[in-house]
């Protein structure tokens, strides 16, 4: 990677991958950026949430130019494919080149958002760039609760630009994007024994590509825990189905890749789950083939448990998933083939105290949306007896299609590459919403290379796109005399 052009670029994102830096857990990376500024003579400043600002002086001739932010987070999303053994607390990424793509050897790549933060270090160190004043900006925790963006101060900032470089299409500049919440159900179960002649089965479905959770939710992937679920109701309905546990998904803004359940049924029935389980696979490849090619269920006998979930909790759990939405709600009116409102069942979860915790998200670009689909989930929820609470919800950015930043960047990408770039709002959230309610004022875009497989461990990022995106992002600075 090192050996790649830019050269400056390519080293300081070999750095990241080399610093372990989970949201909420960034300390590593917040030293090291601290460490860059003071190495190259920069003003910095940190806040108490572990925000990072680093500032550069305008080059001669840019003295007047109005200031410019540039802005990426620092923490990553920390997934892995159930058979690899990685510590995100402590290990390095282990990144690799695969043709035109940067990969992660069964982890995510955590290109989101290294790569906008390499972007912000080597334009920092060049000395022979062209720009007006800089500051940059490096937020913490964006990935599980937007902590920084939340937390910044509403006079830390003087820039009149924003250049978020926190998308993942090339060519494409972002001007607007959807607002989200989530929403939590906890229910709770009492523990019977487990019924004497029964067999005792463990299910999962894997091999799932996953993604993220808005600018994936529109691509018909599978949902672990809507397929799992699906196939438990259905035996349910037929015979004693005993659930001893249920596990699937990780984190609220990705789609969940796998799940597993331990569950029992009448030993006569032992033939017949193989059989409906067969059947079952046979309609889930007619529905899914051609978006998850690798879909894989796995039945294998167990030892009967000590315990199972009381009936009553574990017919609520499954009506409960079954009834839950998951995927696009509704398409923009305003925008073709922008989605306007989804919600992720992101993750189910046994936890302590006898305590099932589903994890869900929403996002829509309507505000009023966003919170009609959060309701009808906690409404599902309700009715099966659940605990449900909603965060505090971010956001969305609204687009002001005559911004002057857009005007520039538009005329720097139809100069270097002798087109137009793509203008669009994304599903997925970002930081931008929240600096627009801290600085009205703010006249704000979002750029960034090409990545793949975002929020999961087929997280790809083009080389050939991030050297575009980097001339282009260079080429935005010099025109913002």
């Amino acid at each position: 990677m090192k050996n790649l052009e830019p050269k400056p670029l390519w080293n300081f994102f070999y750095d990241i991958t080399q610093i372990p830096r989970p949201s909420k857990k960034e300390e590593k990376l917040i030293a090291y950026l601290i460490s860059f500024a003071k190495k190259n003579a920069l003003d910095y400043k940190t806040d108490a949430v572990g925000n990072v600002l680093i500032c550069k002086s305008a080059t001669k001739g840019y003295e007047n130019s109005k200031k410019i932010i540039l802005q990426a987070h620092i923490d990553m999303v920390c997934e892995k494919n159930n058979d690899t053994v990685f510590n995100f607390d402590t290990d390095p990424i282990q990144a690799y080149i695969d043709g035109d793509f940067i990969k992660a050897k069964g982890t995510t790549l955590g290109g989101d958002n290294g790569i906008g933060m390499a972007f912000m270090l080597a334009v920092l160190a060049s000395d022979d760039l062209h720009h007006p004043a800089l500051e940059c900006l490096f937020t913490v925790d964006e990935e599980t609760g937007l902590t920084g963006a939340f937390a910044l101060d509403n006079k830390l900032l003087h820039g009149q630009r924003l250049i978020n470089l926190d998308s993942e299409d090339n060519g494409v500049i972002f001007v607007g994007c959807a607002g989200g919440i989530d929403t939590t159900a906890q229910l709770k179960y009492n523990l019977e024994k487990s019924p004497e002649g029964y067999f005792a089965f463990n299910l999962t479905v894997k091999g799932l590509k996953g993604g993220h959770s808005g600018d994936d939710i529109n691509k018909g992937l599978g949902n672990a825990n809507k397929i799992l679920n699906r196939f438990l109701w259905t035996i349910n309905k037929k015979t004693d189905l005993r659930i001893h546990s249920f596990n699937g998904g990780n984190l609220r803004n990705a789609i969940a890749r796998e799940a597993t359940a331990l569950a029992m049924v009448p030993y006569a029935e032992k033939e017949n789950i193989r059989v409906q389980l067969n059947h079952f696979i046979i309609d889930i490849e007619n529905e899914l083939g051609e978006t998850e090619p690798k879909l894989e269920f796995v039945l294998d006998s167990e030892k009967s448990p000590e315990f199972v979930i009381d009936k009553n909790a574990s017919n609520n759990l499954l009506n409960a998933l079954y009834a839950c939405a998951h995927g696009v709600i509704a398409m923009s009116k305003d925008m073709e083939g922008l989605v306007e409102t989804s919600t992720n069942l992101a993750s189910v979860k046994m936890k302590e105290n006898n305590i099932i915790l589903v994890t869900t998200s929403q996002r829509s670009s309507v505000e009023s949306s966003r919170y009609d689909i959060a309701n009808q989930i906690e409404s599902v929820f309700v009715m099966a007896n659940a605990t449900v609470t909603h965060g505090d919800g971010y956001p969305g950015w609204k687009p002001n299609l005559k911004s002057e930043i857009l005007d520039i960047a538009k005329t720097a990408y139809t100069k270097l590459y002798d087109k137009q770039p793509e203008i669009r709002a994304i599903h997925a959230g970002l930081e931008c919403g929240l600096f627009l309610e801290k600085y009205p004022h703010l006249d704000m875009i979002s750029i960034g290379p090409q990545m793949y497989g975002v929020h999961s461990p087929d997280e790809r990022l083009s080389i050939s796109s991030t050297q575009e995106c980097w001339k282009w992002l260079v080429e935005i600075l010099e025109m913002s005399n």
